[in-house]
């Protein structure tokens, strides 16, 4: 089987790999001969954190993009990212490891039940978080991240209509931040809406003086008993410039890495999920990145992503104009 064959059947290469290879050092060689970069979220796992040339949330990473003049770009996330760098970047090759690395949040914002929601809502500016597909963002009038939705719903007139998508929970935030009443569309990822709140309140009763940190993406009665709410590179900052030795971090777990190559001196607990086994919430969809289809991804450079370019150049437009706001924000 070849590995476009691959690709088809498993939604990555699974081409077989030589035991004797080091493949850190073999994607390294590749990505240096091939002027390939590699993108890393902040979720993935800590060895492809660690081989990343660039680590960070869905804002920082789609600034890199932007500027990169790399001709390949290796995006280790999921889908929409992927996405999100080729509507940035259509004059470059996108590849991802694993093409099955979806996202619950934008999956569960379909584009015609989208369009039929917007067309209920006339005369309203449609503001879509960038955790969405290509479609949407191309029916959309500004992206956003968590790292800058409340900055950007605060630029708009003060009378503006609003329609936020998909994420329920950032968009109830925003609202209640900013006093705002944006219209929502009814999604959430699956990560964040499965924290156990009594778990996290009884790891406080063990930990008083532990700071409770958490994504706007989280149910809310998780965001009000936290001391602190911000986007994964705002709790990164926190705990690297807040006195407090101990936190209970509630998000993916994926961050942990960073934080402690950040502060090794630092105590970081993760909050668990619901029907957590492990004591921790993982993204099911980052983990599909691993290293080995990351080096069949850069020998074979697929899977590609594709956009057709009437949805890229309409997909462009609202991110461009987050990425114009968020430099004049200094964000």
């Amino acid at each position: 089987m070849t590995a476009q064959e691959d690709v088809r059947k498993f939604g990555f290469v699974n081409q077989p790999i030589d035991s004797n290879i080091d493949l850190k050092s073999e994607i390294l060689r590749m990505k240096k001969e091939k002027n390939a970069v590699i993108l890393g979220h902040f979720y993935i796992n800590p060895e492809l954190q660690d081989i990343s040339d660039y680590v960070g949330d869905s804002l920082q990473l789609a600034q890199m993009a932007a500027k990169t003049d790399a001709e390949i770009i290796v995006f280790l996330g999921v889908n929409f990212m992927g996405e999100t760098a080729k509507i940035i970047c259509p004059d470059k090759k996108v590849i991802i490891p694993d093409l099955n690395a979806g996202c619950s949040l934008a999956d569960s914002c379909p584009a015609d039940e989208f369009a039929k929601f917007i067309a209920e809502h006339p005369g309203h500016t449609v503001v879509s978080y960038i955790n969405t597909t290509a479609a949407i963002k191309s029916m959309t009038d500004i992206t956003v991240t968590s790292s800058n939705a409340k900055q950007i719903a605060e630029s708009l007139p003060a009378d503006e209509k609003i329609i936020f998508g998909p994420d329920k929970n950032l968009g109830g935030y925003i609202n209640a931040q900013t006093g705002r009443s944006m219209v929502l569309w009814n999604g959430a990822c699956h990560v964040h809406r499965r924290f156990d709140l009594e778990a996290i309140l009884k790891l406080k009763e063990e930990h008083p003086g532990a700071k409770i940190i958490a994504h706007p993406e989280c149910e809310k009665p998780v965001v009000i008993v936290a001391d602190f709410v911000a986007s994964t590179a705002g709790l990164l900052k926190y705990v690297k410039n807040n006195d407090a030795k101990e936190f209970i971090v509630v998000t993916e777990s994926g961050i942990l890495h960073q934080m402690r190559k950040a502060v090794p001196e630092k105590t970081l607990i993760p909050a668990p999920a619901l029907d957590s086994t492990c004591g921790c919430n993982d993204c099911n969809f980052m983990k599909l990145n691993t290293l080995e289809k990351l080096y069949n991804c850069l020998k074979y450079e697929m899977p590609e992503i594709t956009i057709p370019e009437d949805v890229r150049e309409k997909a462009y437009r609202p991110i461009k104009r987050m990425l114009d706001v968020s430099a004049k924000l200094g964000l």
